[in-house]
Parts: C-alpha cells; structure tokens; sequence
C-alpha cells in the first residue's frame, strides 16, 4: 500500500517542484485604493478570497498597526513590505524605520524619484543615490531593507548605459536593493529589458510587482500611463515564464500583483489564476 501511494503521490511532487511560479502570491495595496478607504475588513475579504497571502502596503486610515496587523493575520495575509516617500527618507527617516517596525516588516520601498516634468537627470539621480545610501545605511542597521522602486523615467541614456544602471551601479548593495515593476520597466526600457536586467543584476532585485502592459503599447520615459494600458498578468507583453526563472535566480524574494486599471475586481483574479497556472 505504501508503494501505491508513493506512486500516486510522485508525480505531484515533481509538477510542483517545476512549477514556473510557485512563490507565495503578494498583492500591491494600491491595487485596492478605491477599497481600502470604504471598508478595510472587506477589502481584506477579497484579498483572502482571492488566495493571496502577503500585502505590500501601509496602515489604513483609523487603524494603527496592530490592529491593522490583527486583520491581516486572522485572514492568513502576511504584511511584508511598506511604502516611504523620498523626502521621508531624507528628513523622518526615523518614523520611516519605526513605522516600518511597528508593521513588522522586512522591506521598505520608495517608488519616486522627484523631478522636474518628465524629464529624469543625472543631477537627481546623484541626489537619489546620495539618500538612500544614506537611509538604506540606517535602515540595515534597524534590520530593514530598502529597496527603490523603478518608474521608467530612469532609462534615459547615460554613457554606456541608463541612469539607472548607474544608480544600480553607484548605490552600495549592503544598503540599498531594488523593487522591480515590469510594467514600467518594460514602458521605460522596452519589452525584453526586465529579463535583461535580471541577468546584469543578481542579487539587487528582492521584491517585484508582477503587472503587465498590454500588446501594442510602446512605452516611454515619462513614468506615466493611461489606466487601460495595464492589462490582467499573462495577457500583455511580458515574457513571464521566462522573467520569473530569472527572478528566482536573482534572488527575488517576494511578488506583489499591482493592478493599476480601473478594472481590478475583473482583472486580479484573472491575473492569480495565470500566476497559479504557470
């Protein structure tokens, strides 16, 4: 009987273990932005109906952390990952880490650079890898990790290469680590640049937000979009079977769907039913 059953069993084994895709699935909270502030116990609903079980985000208007923690934990959602804004990092880096600690958190992202209308400069990424080797110093040392968060604007050419493969390049890896978006990614730097950039850098990426563009848009450099451009994960341009391998050898650790349409009841479970299928 043992024997039949460990036949049984076997081939379930190996489907899983070559599953494309069999991290825990993570969602983006801003995914939520027209839930979270009407009801955050069922948007927490949906989250959980949805399966997923970790959320990058903030504490919720008239919750503190633990109570928001206490919702999240008694639907099985694992908060580990929350947001700080630039100039927070430069002038309240302090609340930045106590906030992040109160969350229990492992990571912190910033997802903006300022700058002056669409255009992205070498003077403001000398200020951007200024901060946050000085914030992600402090955050390590707090037992945080900082991780930036690319919007497109930083492909902009700069020598042999982009402003951000010299932010990359310029940011001291003990302090500072990256949150791959793909949709932007692929709007600023084009269809194949997330798998590009996985390969040049290993072990900078730790986070991603799995979002995809829909087929035909050619993007830019301007870190904006309209909403309809972003399309349920599996069905715009993104090679994801191919980015997910790669991720996994870089070191990503963990993976929020970002859903920025104005469809995302429709289009998230959409997007999990891909992500389980891979």
């Amino acid at each position: 009987m043992k024997k039949v059953l460990l036949f049984l069993f076997f081939p379930l084994a190996i489907f899983a273990q070559n599953k494309i895709f069999n991290a825990p699935i993570g969602v983006q909270a801003y995914t939520y932005r027209k839930h979270f502030p009407v009801d955050v116990e069922k948007t927490l609903d949906i989250i959980q109906k949805e399966g997923i079980t970790e959320l990058e985000g903030s504490v919720p208007k008239n919750y503190t952390a633990e109570s928001f923690l206490a919702s999240c934990n008694k639907r099985g959602i694992n908060v580990v990952s929350t947001g700080a804004g630039f100039e927070d990092l430069i002038n309240k880096v302090d609340d930045v880490i106590a906030k992040a600690k109160a969350l229990k958190v492992k990571y912190v992202m910033c997802a903006w650079i300022p700058h002056k209308g669409d255009v992205f400069t070498i003077e403001d990424t000398e200020k951007a890898i200024k901060v946050f080797n000085e914030a992600g110093k402090k955050l390590t040392e707090a037992g945080l990790t900082l991780c930036y968060h690319d919007h497109g604007y930083e492909f902009g050419p700069y020598k042999k290469g982009t402003l951000l493969d010299y932010l990359i390049q310029s940011t001291n890896p003990d302090y500072v680590s990256f949150e791959m978006d793909v949709f932007w990614t692929m709007h600023g730097g084009g269809a194949n640049s997330p798998e590009k950039l996985l390969k040049k850098y290993p072990n900078r990426w730790k986070l991603m937000h799995v979002k995809d563009m829909k087929k035909g848009i050619i993007g830019d450099k301007t870190g904006h979009a309209p909403a309809e451009h972003d399309v349920p994960v599996g069905t715009g341009q993104a090679n994801w079977a191919k980015i997910f391998k790669l991720a996994k050898k870089a070191g990503v650790k963990h993976y929020f769907i970002e859903d920025e349409s104005n469809a995302e009841l429709m289009n998230v479970p959409l997007s999990v039913a891909f992500l389980k299928s891979l």
